[in-house]
């Protein structure tokens, strides 16, 4: 059975968001027609809102609604340590644990050749002059623990060399709650390498 254009049009629109196939498309869309106007009015406000709203950060390159971000605004916030993570959600991520209290720099991706995506296409650059200018202590390299993750990892450590006395990276290792048998080689490597005195 075909469906209505106003329909169809919805569901190839919403199939345009990552993660919804035609299925889940389909579901949402017949989910949303179903819905009480108020509802899909406040949905639709929320979308025209944020994308009318919403920069990213001119310091850390996160996405906010003031400039700078309140996190780059914070005097409490320690001026010597620099987290560089992949996307601003791993902020979010970051936060949640309470354990940072230091800078971020969001480089919007990792480099990729598969999709390409090369170092020009990421806030490196920024990340490196933010270096150059400032007078971080460490930077923390907070990549995701994927192949694209440690090449941009690498890449960025050979370019802040000599430019920040300490470099690091997040520890890799074993989930708490996880099983030996259902890690993967590389995960075990890590846990392994990253070992600590008991």
């Amino acid at each position: 059975m075909r469906n209505v254009k106003a329909i169809e049009n919805l569901i190839r629109q919403l199939t345009k968001l990552p993660g919804i196939g035609p299925k889940t498309a389909q579901r949402l869309a017949y989910k949303i027609l179903f819905m009480p106007e108020a509802s899909v009015r406040q949905i639709a406000d929320a979308l025209i809102v944020v994308k009318e709203t919403i920069v990213e950060c001119p310091v850390c390159f996160n996405l906010t609604d003031v400039t700078p971000c309140a996190l780059c605004d914070d005097v409490n916030r320690s001026a010597e340590i620099l987290c560089v993570v992949e996307e601003p959600k791993d902020v979010i991520s970051i936060e949640r644990s309470g354990k940072f209290h230091g800078q971020y720099h969001v480089i919007h991706g990792a480099i990729s050749p598969m999709e390409n995506m090369g170092p020009e296409d990421l806030r490196i650059k920024e990340l490196v002059r933010r270096v150059e200018e400032g007078d971080f202590k460490e930077v923390i390299l907070a990549t995701n623990p994927s192949v694209e993750g440690e090449a941009t990892s690498m890449y960025i450590a050979r370019l802040l060399k000599g430019k920040v006395d300490r470099i690091t990276r997040l520890a890799h290792g074993l989930p708490i709650g996880g099983e030996l048998e259902y890690a993967d080689e590389l995960t075990l490597s890590y846990a392994l390498e990253g070992r600590k005195d008991f």
